[in-house]
């Protein structure tokens, strides 16, 4: 595994990948420690400049090529997740409802924090079914930002 760390406004993010896919994309609470290297695969460099192309408000959607690894109950909230279009949000229950398992909210809300590729596959995009926001494995001053983030860009870039 090769890793590739990016600079957010918000922290640190570490890239995490093979020349094949993505493995993971979390922030990580540290100094930048993994700079691009002569044999840092494309797939990690790709991910970078999509992430600086999010970041300044230039980027909707990711595609770069990324691999979901967890439970097939796990695979089915974050591909439900990938349907939260840029600027919007959904509810646990809202995504239950989406994978047909409406009695699955904490569950869900369980898997949603264990999303591997944040900003990518959008869990900061789930709120409570009260319209606040809820836990976040980034922080939620982090899912905040995200959020107002995309709200002040989604006019633009639509």
């Amino acid at each position: 595994m090769h890793k590739l760390d990016y600079a957010s406004p918000i922290g640190v993010i570490e890239i995490v990948g093979t020349e094949q896919f993505i493995s993971s994309v979390l922030f990580v609470e540290r100094e930048i420690q993994f700079l691009q290297k002569i044999d840092t695969p494309a797939l990690l460099l790709d991910c970078y400049k999509e992430l600086d192309e999010y970041f300044s408000g230039q980027r909707l959607e990711f595609s770069v090529f990324y691999k979901l690894e967890g439970t097939a109950f796990q695979i089915s909230v974050w591909e439900a997740l990938k349907n939260i279009q840029y600027g919007q949000t959904a509810s646990y229950k809202e995504i239950a409802q989406q994978i047909e398992n409406v009695k699955a909210v904490r569950a869900v809300g369980m898997t949603n924090s264990r999303n591997r590729i944040c900003i990518i596959v959008p869990c900061h995009r789930i709120i409570g079914a009260n319209g606040k926001l809820t836990g976040y494995a980034g922080g939620l001053w982090r899912k905040e930002w995200l959020l107002n983030h995309e709200l002040k860009h989604q006019y633009i870039l639509s």
